[in-house]
């Protein structure tokens, strides 16, 4: 056997081990992926809880004093904004595959 001959059956022993090496590596993340968009799925989840959360303590906290015609301020008009944003996203959000599977 030649070196030209024994140099291309190292270079496809060396191929084969890096496509076997590939698809390892895709594998792991392929799997890496699927656990980044559960953990945003639930930070989504817990994100939307705690704006619901604090938006309604803000409207219980709410003053109803005599100044109606007082401009609210801009902290509050965030939080109704965060809130209806959420109630609106909880409404229309698209459903997790376990929650279809029931």
């Amino acid at each position: 056997m030649n070196s030209l001959a024994s140099r291309k059956k190292l270079l496809i022993a060396e191929s084969e081990l890096n496509r076997a090496q590939l698809v390892v590596e895709l594998a792991a993340l392929t799997a890496d992926v699927h656990t980044l968009a559960h953990r945003a799925k639930s930070f989504g989840t817990i994100a939307s809880s705690a704006i619901v959360l604090v938006a309604g303590l803000a409207a219980f906290r709410q003053k109803k004093s005599a100044d109606a015609g007082k401009k609210p301020s801009w902290l509050e008009t965030m939080l109704k904004g965060a809130g209806l944003v959420a109630s609106v996203w909880q409404t229309f959000r698209p459903q997790s595959r376990d929650s279809k599977e029931k």
